[in-house]
């Protein structure tokens, strides 16, 4: 990634404004802390150092932003921070929404809508849209029982 996605300008002002980065060598104590055992591994941690999201292998950047927009809604979601994850998964899904990550986002933003608002509709329009949206998607199946809603 060292020669095709870190360098692009859009990737290195994305890290830069978003998050935190810390390279760490395969060999090292720290990767072996954080089952690395491969490289390049891509994990989201929060300030407290517990993992919120991982991504495993090489990423274009109109993966890598996505990736990164996952994991961090992923961290504002696990802190009951849902106004603020939304914010990250519809920057993902309005900037990528042909991303490989676009379905799970779509997911996430289902739950995080029904943790506001404690409707159940949410979570069943969460559903409507992975059908239409991303019909081949493993989101689909997870995402089937709010089709009963």
């Amino acid at each position: 990634m060292d020669a095709v996605t870190y360098p692009e300008i859009k990737v290195i002002e994305f890290v830069n404004q978003h998050l935190i980065p810390l390279r760490v060598p395969a060999d090292s104590k720290l990767a072996d802390e954080f089952i690395v055992r491969w490289t390049p591994t891509i994990i989201i941690l929060d300030a407290d150092g517990k993992t919120h999201h991982r991504t495993l292998g090489f990423l274009s950047v109109d993966e890598f932003i996505p990736s990164m927009y996952l994991g961090i809604a992923k961290t504002c979601f696990d802190a009951a921070q849902f106004e603020k994850a939304l914010v990250y998964i519809d920057n993902l899904l309005t900037e990528y929404p042909k991303s490989s990550f676009g379905p799970e986002g779509v997911y996430l933003q289902g739950v995080c809508r029904y943790k506001t608002t404690h409707n159940a509709k949410q979570l069943r329009e969460a559903f409507e849209t992975l059908k239409a949206k991303y019909p081949a998607s493993e989101w689909v199946k997870r995402a089937s029982p709010y089709s009963l809603l």
